[in-house]
């Protein structure tokens, strides 16, 4: 099991450093951090400088708080954790919980889970659930669930496939570390 620094760690690796591709939808990013979630962590509007400067130590603080334990990542089973905290930092904590969500209720989870993003009592039991009886094809699931995602965005706006490889490769990595 990877404690959350390690899984930090990790993302920050995906991430990189200064990011400002033109056709990405978040602005500027230093370490995945977008102007908006900096600005929130700050309370007032981040500046430019701001995110292109900004801290890799701020960084893992705003994951560990805002990506890992509020939205409670850290209640899944260890074996998904690394991965729905990815898909956290890359969707947002609400979309990455759905994941699981939709996950555990094509594997029959009943009765079947609200798909409303919150970790909850139940979403906790559902993915126990579906971790027992699935083991390692729970995780796969998951993978196919965000694959499906990002293809979907590049269905619906055709300016975001020159980001669909690195995308793949950032779930095939997960799959990857099963092997």
């Amino acid at each position: 099991m990877k404690s959350v620094n390690e899984m930090i760690d990790d993302i920050l690796r995906r991430e990189g450093g200064f990011v400002d591709h033109p056709a990405d939808r978040g602005g500027p990013t230093r370490y995945g951090i977008t102007r908006a979630t900096l600005s929130a962590y700050l309370g007032r509007e981040a500046q430019y400088a701001e995110v292109k400067n900004l801290e890799r130590e701020v960084a893992r603080q705003i994951y560990q708080r805002n990506y890992f334990y509020q939205p409670q990542i850290d209640q899944l089973p260890p074996a998904i954790q690394p991965f729905i905290f990815d898909c956290a930092v890359n969707h947002g904590p609400g979309r990455a919980i759905k994941f699981v969500q939709d996950v555990c209720n094509r594997a029959g989870y009943k009765p079947a889970l609200s798909v409303d993003g919150t970790m909850g009592p139940d979403t906790r039991k559902g993915a126990e659930w579906a971790q027992g009886q699935l083991g390692e094809s729970f995780l796969r699931a998951l993978l196919e669930e965000r694959l499906n995602f990002y293809r979907r965005i590049v269905e619906r706006d055709p300016s975001q496939d020159v980001f669909l490889a690195g995308w793949t490769n950032r779930v095939n990595e997960f799959d990857e570390d099963m092997v």
